[in-house]
C-alpha cells in the first residue's frame, strides 16, 4: 500500500528529521544533509509492487545528500540492492570510488550493504529496491556494477526509466493486486540491463529474458503504431531476432503480433474518439493517424472490437459528430 509521510511541522529542523525518518523507514537507514536555505517541505512515498518497492519524494525542491555510512550498515544490513532513477533534475551517485552523474532517464545501481552517497535534487529521484537474493549474479558482479551509470539510450535502461517514471508519477493508481505484475516487469528489465552491462546475458533465466524482450518489442510497436507499413518482419529485424522467435514472444499473451498491433491501434483510436478536443477531426483521419489507411477497413475492425462503428461510438461519448462532411 502507499505510505505518505507528511513533513509540514512548523520548525524546519523537525521537517528535516521527518524526511530523514521517511527515507530510513522506506529504504534503509541513511544520514540526510541539506543546506541551511532548504525549507524541506517534502513528503516521502513508497509503494510495494510484489518483489520490488518504489520510493520517491514529492513537494518542494530539496537539494542535499543522503549517505549510507559504515556505522549505519553495521546497525542495519537487510541485504538489499536498489537502483536510483533520475526523474528530473540532476544527481550524482557515488559508491566504491565510482561516480555516476545522473540526468533524467538515467539510473545507477547501488549495493546497500556498502557505503554510498547520493547528492543533488533528492525529490527528483525514484529508488527501486529489491532483495539481493533475487539477482542471479555473483557478489563480484554486483560490486562491478556499483556506482555505474545506465544510459537511457540503451534499450533495457530506457524502459526501466520509462516504467519507473510512470509508476512513480501515479503511485495511487497502482495499488491493486492486478498491477503488481508491473513490479515483475520492472525487475525483469533491471536484471536484463545489469546482465547486458556485465556481458552476462547467460545469467538471465530464459523466461525472464523472454519477458524483458517482450517489453522492448511492445515499446517499439507503440512508437511505430502510426506507420501503416509496420510489419512483423520490420519488428524482428529491429530487435535482431527471427520471425519465429518474435512469434514466441507473443505466445505468452495468447495472441499474434498482428492482433497485438491492431488492438493497440484500435485502443488509441477509441481514446481519440472520446476526446472532445478532437471532435472536429473526421473519423477517417482518426483511423489514419494510427495506421488505418483504409477507412472501410478501420470501420469494420472498430465495430468488430467494440460493437459499434467509430462514428456511433463518438456520438455516444461526446455527442453529435462535429467533423466536416
Amino acid at each position: 500500500m502507499v505510505g505518505a509521510r507528511p513533513a509540514h511541522d512548523p520548525l524546519r529542523e523537525e521537517r528535516v528529521e521527518r524526511v530523514r525518518l521517511g527515507i530510513c523507514e522506506t529504504i534503509v537507514p541513511f544520514d540526510l544533509r541539506v543546506g541551511a536555505d532548504e525549507d524541506c517541505r517534502t513528503e516521502i512515498h513508497s509503494l510495494d509492487l510484489g518483489m520490488i518497492r518504489i520510493v520517491c519524494a514529492s513537494g518542494g525542491p530539496l537539494e542535499g545528500e543522503v549517505l549510507r555510512t559504515p556505522r549505519l550498515i553495521r546497525d542495519s544490513d537487510p541485504d538489499l540492492c536498489k537502483i536510483d532513477v533520475q526523474l528530473r533534475g540532476r544527481g550524482v551517485l557515488e559508491q566504491d570510488d565510482r561516480q555516476a552523474e545522473l540526468a533524467p532517464g538515467a539510473f545507477s545501481f547501488v549495493d546497500l550493504s556498502r557505503p554510498c552517497q547520493l547528492a543533488g535534487g533528492l525529490n527528483g529521484v525514484a529508488a527501486v529496491m529489491f532483495p539481493r537474493s533475487l539477482l542471479p549474479l555473483r557478489y563480484r558482479d554486483t560490486k562491478q556494477l556499483a556506482g555505474v551509470r545506465f544510459d537511457p539510450r540503451e534499450p533495457n535502461s530506457a524502459l526501466v526509466g520509462l516504467l519507473v517514471g510512470k509508476v512513480a508519477g501515479n503511485l495511487d493508481e497502482h495499488v491493486t493486486p492486478a498491477n503488481t505484475r508491473i513490479g515483475g516487469a520492472i525487475f525483469d528489465l533491471i536484471l536484463a540491463a545489469l546482465s547486458v552491462r556485465l556481458d552476462r546475458v547467460d545469467a538471465i533465466p530464459a523466461d525472464t529474458r523472454l519477458r524483458a524482450l517482450g517489453w522492448q518489442v511492445k515499446s517499439f510497436i507503440e512508437d511505430q503504431l502510426s506507420d501503416p507499413r509496420l510489419t512483423p518482419g520490420q519488428i524482428a529485424a529491429a530487435h535482431h531476432i527471427s520471425l519465429r522467435y518474435l512469434y514466441r514472444v507473443f505466445e505468452a499473451e495468447q495472441t499474434s503480433v498482428g492482433s497485438w498491433i491492431r488492438g493497440r491501434r484500435l485502443d488509441h483510436c477509441r481514446r481519440d474518439l472520446t476526446d472532445p478536443a478532437l471532435a472536429g477531426r473526421p473519423v477517417s483521419a482518426v483511423g489514419a493517424r494510427w495506421g488505418f489507411v483504409d477507412a472501410t477497413h478501420f470501420t469494420r475492425a472498430f465495430k468488430a472490437a467494440y460493437g459499434v462503428t467509430p462514428g456511433d461510438y463518438r456520438r455516444l461519448c461526446v455527442g453529435p459528430d462535429r467533423s466536416p462532411n
